[in-house]
């Protein structure tokens, strides 16, 4: 018989906006009440969310910190979720970050290892530090893959309706185009 010892809960979580600063919260400095609603604010105020395994763990994860601490579904969204690029549009022989940060950038996540994650967990100033510093290398590694892979994605949200223009990259916003023809859609041309 398996049973629950104890919910899950957030430790810390790292973000940027577009190419902002990164910046990252966590329980050495936040209660995780005010960890969730600052991120709920995020959600709510964001066009894009950009995440590697997005869809299927981060955003399943604050869903439910936003219902444990009884805040609404923030408004509508698009997700760009850089595994379900890579996995879609290449033959890796990994799709982990570390992996494709390695592949693509030479460079590599923080280490981590079991004592820390408990440590964190059990409140130590120096390992959530730590925890803090992983965070902010993870977001940087992952700014970077998905400027890597976002060209590639077909199905990346168009940038020109977000910035009010037409004659703009739809998935980077760059000025520079060229002409080649035209795109076929089933519902126009």
């Amino acid at each position: 018989l398996l049973s629950i010892e104890k919910d899950s809960g957030l430790i810390a979580f790292g973000y940027k906006v577009d190419e902002g600063p990164v910046h990252v919260l966590s329980k050495r400095t936040h209660t995780e009440k005010q960890m969730v609603k600052k991120l709920w604010k995020l959600f709510d105020e964001a066009e894009v969310l950009c995440a590697q395994n997005g869809d299927r763990f981060d955003i399943r994860v604050a869903n439910a910190l936003f219902i444990k601490h009884k805040l609404p579904p923030p408004s509508p969204y698009k997700t760009v979720d850089t595994l379900k690029i890579a996995r879609k549009y290449f033959r890796f022989s990994s799709n982990k970050l570390d992996d494709l940060s390695w592949l693509l950038l030479k460079e590599r996540k923080l280490h981590t290892g079991l004592q820390l994650w408990l440590d964190a967990l059990s409140g130590d100033k120096k390992a959530l530090k730590q925890m803090e510093e992983y965070c902010a290398k993870d977001v940087v590694l992952l700014h970077k893959v998905y400027m890597k892979l976002r060209s590639w994605h077909t199905g990346h949200p168009n940038y020109n309706l977000y910035n009010d223009t037409t004659h703009q990259c739809p998935v980077c916003g760059s000025k520079k185009t060229q002409k080649r023809g035209f795109n076929f859609t089933r519902v126009g041309k």
